[in-house]
């Protein structure tokens, strides 16, 4: 693919980015979302002039399955409220994938819908797996969206020690959604579009 940097070093990177966000202290998150379901907390992005959020709860299943709902493949447009669509452009070796997808309109259509292409990577992490993925600058926008760009993001999904058939889910996600947006409503959406990201999953895990 043109313009596409070698997958390899891309992933190793990526890897290596997120494992440094799941490595920074408790005290540099503030509280941004409480839930049943998930806590939310963000910290100032070092990427773009946004937030990364971290997001993380317990799921009640084995992390393989998990995370085969979570990264590119057939159940994510099922169950994921947020994902109107999803095209996997170009596959390669190490599960490595590009994909294309597309997103709802958001708070009344106050944040249009967005599209995203995204280098996604799924690799072991502890006892458990990371997947991982960061947009490219690459193709046309569809009419009637805007391009929007994910900045490193991944999700850990490791067995809890005593529960090893419940998992602990934390996110790193850092959506720079462009366009002519307040900042409060950019806020108030990415907050609530990762609690709901794990009622929704939980949900789909269940059926």
């Amino acid at each position: 693919m043109d313009g596409l940097p070698g997958p390899a070093p891309l992933a190793a990177r990526l890897r290596d980015t997120l494992v440094q966000y799941h490595g920074i202290a408790d005290r540099a998150w503030r509280l941004a979302k409480k839930t049943k379901d998930a806590t939310v907390w963000r910290k100032p992005s070092e990427e773009f002039s946004g937030y990364l959020y971290k997001a993380q709860g317990v799921v009640e299943d084995v992390t393989n399955r998990i995370v085969d709902h979570i990264r590119p493949g057939p159940y994510r447009l099922d169950w994921d409220s947020l994902m109107t669509t999803m095209d996997i452009i170009e596959t390669f070796e190490e599960n490595c994938c590009v994909m294309r997808y597309t997103t709802a309109g958001q708070l009344w259509n106050i944040i249009a819908p967005r599209e995203f292409v995204d280098f996604s990577y799924t690799t072991s992490y502890e006892d458990g797996l990371l997947t991982c993925g960061i947009s490219l600058d690459y193709g046309e926008v569809r009419p009637n969206f805007v391009r929007g760009f994910n900045h490193p993001c991944g999700w850990f999904c490791v067995p809890l020690k005593d529960y090893p058939s419940h998992s602990l889910l934390t996110g790193y996600i850092q959506t720079e959604l462009r366009g002519m947006l307040p900042q409060s409503a950019v806020d108030t959406a990415m907050s609530s579009t990762l609690a709901n990201f794990y009622s929704d999953l939980k949900k789909a895990l269940k059926t």
